[in-house]
């Protein structure tokens, strides 16, 4: 039996306030690897994956980053690798931009103490904001 296509009711959230070609992405690779994998985490690991590569978390939605590319160590890491020696997540924030950029959108989510922090503590500033604003439009 063909796997389902996801409803957009059936979308991460984040991805249901997130534009059309988010969205597509997300779908056409959720799609590709239910038929291989099965309709499961595998699958939907690999379609974040697959959107992480253009786009990057903001607040509670995803936008085009500037430059597509991996956007943390494990998203570098392709397949056994990827699978059997995880390394950690930046959660969608792009942390491979550049520290300008981290900034800008630190400005954007009124994250108090940016201008003093180091890059890595940006990343984290954002994860947290991230997680906060995402947990904010859920309700």
């Amino acid at each position: 039996m063909a796997p389902r296509r996801p409803r957009s009711s059936d979308l991460p959230a984040t991805l249901r306030r997130s534009d059309q070609h988010a969205q597509a992405t997300w779908q056409q690779t959720h799609d590709s690897a239910a038929e291989q994998y099965g309709d499961g985490e595998r699958a939907h690991r690999t379609a974040f994956s697959a959107l992480k590569h253009t786009y990057e978390k903001v607040g509670d939605h995803w936008e085009p980053k500037d430059e597509a590319g991996p956007s943390d160590a494990q998203a570098a890491q392709r397949g056994a690798a990827a699978r059997n020696r995880p390394r950690r997540t930046a959660e969608g924030v792009d942390a491979n931009a550049s520290k300008q950029h981290l900034l800008e959108l630190a400005r954007r989510l009124e994250i108090r103490g940016r201008s003093r922090m180091t890059k890595a503590e940006l990343v984290e500033a954002l994860m947290k904001a991230n997680r906060r604003e995402t947990a904010r439009a859920r309700g």
